[in-house]
This record gives C-alpha cells, sequence and structure tokens, in this order.
C-alpha cells in the first residue's frame, strides 16, 4: 500500500474519512528514502525539474500543475488546496516501522512543508513556484513510490481495524473476516502497538 491511499480510503463500515495510519514495516528499500532525503536536502532545483514529477505548464499568464497527486492539470490556487489537503492526511499517520529515515520524511511533511505550503498559498506568486519544488518533491516521492508492507488502518469513529498485509490492505465486512488470522495478526505485532490502542472496543475483534 502507498500513503497516497490515505488520501481517498473511507471506512467500508461507516464510510467515516480520513483513517488513520499506523505503519509497521516497508516494503520500499532503505536506500531509496535516502535518495528523497538527499534530493530535498541539496535543493537542486535543476535535477528536480528534469524527473518531471511535478508538471508545470504557463498559460495565458496562469500556471497549470499536476503531479502524481493531483493528477489533473489545475491553475496554482486549486492545485495547492489539494496539496494543502494531500499534507494534511499525513498527520493522521504513525510510523512504527524501524526506518529512522521514514520517520524522517514524515516528520519534514507534518511540519517543515506543511508549514511552507500553507505560507505560500497565502502569497500565491507564479514566479516563486521553484522556491517549494523540493517540497513538492518530497511529499509526492513518499505519498505514491513509497510501499507499506506492513500496518493497520483504523476508523476512529466505529473502531475498525484493517491490516494491511504483504503491501495489500483487508478491508473486509466482519462477517468475511477470519477472527484465527486476526487475532494473530494483532498478537505477533502487539509490541509494535500502545496499551491504549487495545483499550479501545476494537471491532470487529480484540485480544
Amino acid at each position: 500500500m502507498r500513503p497516497w491511499l490515505c488520501d481517498i480510503l473511507a471506512c467500508p463500515i461507516d464510510k467515516f474519512f480520513p483513517l488513520e495510519l499506523i505503519i509497521f514495516s516497508f516494503e520500499t528499500d532503505e536506500i531509496i528514502f535516502e535518495e528523497i532525503l538527499e534530493a530535498y536536502d541539496k535543493r537542486d532545483i535543476i535535477s528536480i525539474k528534469k524527473e518531471n514529477i511535478i508538471e508545470i505548464e504557463q498559460k495565458n499568464e496562469e500556471l497549470l500543475l499536476k503531479d502524481e497527486i493531483v493528477i489533473e492539470k489545475s491553475k496554482l490556487g486549486i492545485y495547492i488546496n489539494a496539496i494543502i489537503s494531500s499534507v494534511k492526511e499525513v498527520d493522521n499517520i504513525s510510523d512504527k516501522s524501524s526506518s529512522e529515515l521514514s520517520k524522517r520524511c514524515i516528520h519534514i511533511i507534518q511540519n517543515d512543508i506543511k508549514q511552507k505550503i500553507k505560507a505560500f498559498s497565502n502569497n500565491l506568486m507564479n514566479e516563486y513556484i521553484d522556491t517549494i519544488l523540493p517540497e513538492l518533491y518530497l511529499l509526492n516521492k513518499f505519498k505514491t513510490e513509497i510501499e507499506i508492507e506492513k500496518g493497520i488502518l483504523f476508523c476512529s469513529q466505529c473502531k475498525r481495524w484493517f491490516p494491511i498485509i504483504e503491501t495489500i490492505p483487508q478491508m473486509l465486512p466482519d462477517e468475511y473476516r477470519d477472527e484465527e488470522a486476526d487475532i494473530l495478526f494483532l498478537k505477533t505485532n502487539k509490541d509494535l502497538l500502545d496499551n491504549a490502542f487495545f483499550k479501545q472496543n476494537l471491532k470487529p475483534f480484540n485480544l
């Protein structure tokens, strides 16, 4: 599962959005995180533009933008609002993995990128778009190229949890879930979850 799914996934039972994402492990190799962070830290605008992840078109004195998150070409204001929404969804991610590099990516998005994109939105100027390209680059890379191997999607409204197993979110209705397998999943990953998590009225199964 890639983090961008959190931008669109709702609970299949009560349709609540957004879901919380608790990451246990990544399929993505650590070197990918290193490369993403290196490009962000260097702020090499020329190299970032060469990857063409963020497509920018000047049309009638207006900028049109699209990327892997905002897939339709949009005017600058509409594009930035969509990016702000995508950044906000990262607040619902808890990284319990062993990767310090992934934690740094999430921290950058939740703090530095959120602040910089918000500040840019308050003073939209076409000629300054390059100043946030490293932020847009890291956000796109993390959201659309990083693969979560194992974790949990959690609905804080109905208290249902859904396992992510071998990159696939298992979002089945209660009657189709395997109680024995789900309980084993919780037991196996118990040490990665806070005690407060288990004190909730978890559905459909709890330890």
